[in-house]
Formats: C-alpha cells, sequence, structure tokens
C-alpha cells in the first residue's frame, strides 16, 4: 500500500476538490485508489460533508472515507470541536490506526487532512505531526493562487521538512498575471515542484515509481 497524504496551505483552498478530482483522474487510468479523512468537522445542514465528496468519487462509502465517530458537526478544528461537542479527546495515534485500519494492500491511498498544515487535528498534535506518524510516500500540498501564496507555500513547505512535497497550485487562471507570477516564482526561485493542472497531477502519480518509505518523488 502506498499513501499520499494532502495538505493545504489553510482552510477553504480546495483540498477535498482536488482530492477527490484526483481520485476519479486516478481511476480513469484504472489506478486503484481510496480516499481516506481521518477525521472531519463540518457545519451540519450545510450539504455534503468532505467524506461524502470523496467517497462520491471513490465509490466507497462516506463512513468508509472517514469513520462514522469521527465526524464532528461543529465547524471547528477537529480537537476544539470534540471538546465544544463533549466528546472524548482523541489523538494522532488513534487517527493513524484507524486510518490504516482496512486498507487495501495493492491500493494508492489519498489521505486528506483538514485545515492547514500547522492546523491541531489531534489533541496531541497538528497535521504536520499526523503526516509525520503516516510517513507518506508524498506530500501533495494544496495552495490557492492569489495574493499570499508564496509566503504560505514556503511556510508550509518548510513545516514539512524531512517530506518529498509537490505543491498543487489551485485555481489558477491562465490570464491572470498575479496567478502566473506566483506559480513561476514559486518554481525558479524557491525552487518547488509545482502542479496546476489536474490531469498532469494524475499523469505524474500514475507513471511515476512512488515507494511506500519516504523515498523522493522524482
Amino acid at each position: 500500500m502506498t499513501m499520499i497524504a494532502v495538505a493545504g496551505t489553510g482552510t477553504e483552498v480546495g483540498k477535498t476538490y482536488v482530492t477527490a478530482a484526483l481520485v476519479r483522474a486516478l481511476r480513469a487510468r484504472d489506478v486503484p485508489v481510496v480516499a481516506r479523512k481521518p477525521v472531519q468537522s463540518f457545519a451540519p445542514g450545510r450539504g455534503e460533508t468532505d467524506a461524502d465528496v470523496l467517497a462520491a468519487a471513490s465509490g466507497e462509502a462516506p463512513t468508509v472515507v472517514c469513520p462514522h465517530h469521527r465526524w464532528l458537526a461543529e465547524p471547528m478544528a477537529p480537537p476544539i470541536a470534540a471538546d465544544a461537542l463533549g466528546l472524548p479527546p482523541f489523538t494522532i495515534a488513534q487517527l493513524v490506526a484507524e486510518t490504516a485500519a482496512g486498507l487495501p494492500g495493492d491500493a494508492l491511498a489519498l489521505v486528506e487532512t483538514a485545515g492547514g498544515v500547522c492546523s491541531p487535528i489531534a489533541v496531541d498534535g497538528d497535521c504536520r505531526a499526523l503526516i509525520d506518524a503516516l510517513a507518506p510516500a508524498l506530500v501533495l500540498l494544496v495552495a490557492d493562487a492569489g495574493l499570499g501564496t508564496i509566503n504560505l507555500v514556503r511556510l508550509s513547505t518548510a513545516a514539512l521538512a524531512g517530506h518529498p512535497v509537490v505543491t498543487f497550485v489551485n485555481r489558477v487562471e491562465p490570464g491572470r498575471d498575479l496567478h502566473r507570477r506566483n506559480v513561476e516564482w514559486l518554481r525558479t526561485q524557491a525552487h518547488l515542484e509545482v502542479v496546476t493542472d489536474l490531469d498532469d497531477l494524475a499523469r505524474r502519480v500514475s507513471s511515476r515509481k512512488i515507494h511506500s518509505h519516504g523515498e523522493p518523488f522524482v
């Protein structure tokens, strides 16, 4: 089993959209793939949750994507939401164990985190700590394309030091000079691997050999 962790430079940057689109693109290429969301918090009554969106893309049940006891109906960081709801605290180790349970051995697993890289996701750690514990073959960092992108991508990739990272800049408008220049700067000045097209991302993921012990994604 090979794992890719999907992280974001913040909330509302499109992690779930990108993860679901990548799952669909990989399935179209006959790549066995599953989606996981270790924990999710959400505003009840406001449409589909992240787990619903990922499940629709992967063909799994939403409660397989995210265990039902990790559905937190409060739009706050997960450990804060659990506390607000009067639920027991949970740890990074618990999330890792639940994520690993039942994963098919021959599939690529896309594991979407919550919020930004340094957002708390358990009582004892943030998304960075979860990614460290999962030890994925690759971290896919999703970023927005507008003002502030360079700062947030640099801070996030620095926090993920030690992991191979590919940055997907979401919502790039080809005619927007700011978007084009942000992407170019990240590639040429920060020397980061940056992708802006989902088909290109799926091609890279499906055509390159990704190892399960952290070797570079090259």
